[in-house]
């Protein structure tokens, strides 16, 4: 239970780094969560905590649920899109870190020419990917429900 703990974490650190630098605010929430839930979970492992083991058994369950959401919002399905501003709150106008600076990708900004535009506004153009970036986010999360249903069967078993 330890490794595959640390193995969660270390997932749950890497994305949280990924969604801060995208400032994708409920992807933040959630795994901020899972990070205090998975050390909440390995102590009630090492203390043998049944009442932690069973909070982190259910929590693990919500987290599955949100990497399934999270599949189903980057591959657009069920009327979902990848476009609205429901990983921000609405709050802003961010999208994936990946949308720009996914593998292979080649970023250009084209600052507007119009006179009257606010000059902090740009146009990004991205090419060449090799992989775009909602598949990326795909990945991410089915990484987080395979390591998570590892998780939830070694759970159910100690407590």
């Amino acid at each position: 239970m330890f490794c595959l703990c640390v193995f969660l974490q270390l997932a749950a650190l890497e994305r949280q780094i990924f969604d801060f630098l995208g400032f994708q605010w409920a992807p933040i929430l959630g795994n901020f969560l899972q990070i205090i839930v998975v050390i909440l979970g390995l102590f009630g492992t090492i203390q043998f905590r049944p009442r932690y083991i069973v909070v982190y058994t259910v929590w693990t369950a919500l987290w599955v649920t949100w990497n399934v959401f999270i599949i189903c919002f980057y591959l657009e399905v069920g009327g979902l899109s990848k476009e609205t501003d429901l990983m921000t709150f609405n709050i802003s106008m961010h999208r994936s870190w990946w949308r720009e600076h996914g593998p292979g990708c080649i970023r250009r900004v084209v600052r507007p020419s119009a006179p009257g535009i606010l000059e902090d506004y740009s146009y990004v153009s991205v090419t060449g990917c090799i992989i775009d970036f909602q598949y990326l986010e795909v990945i991410h999360s089915a990484i987080q429900i395979l390591l998570s249903k590892c998780a939830f069967c070694v759970s159910i078993t100690k407590s």
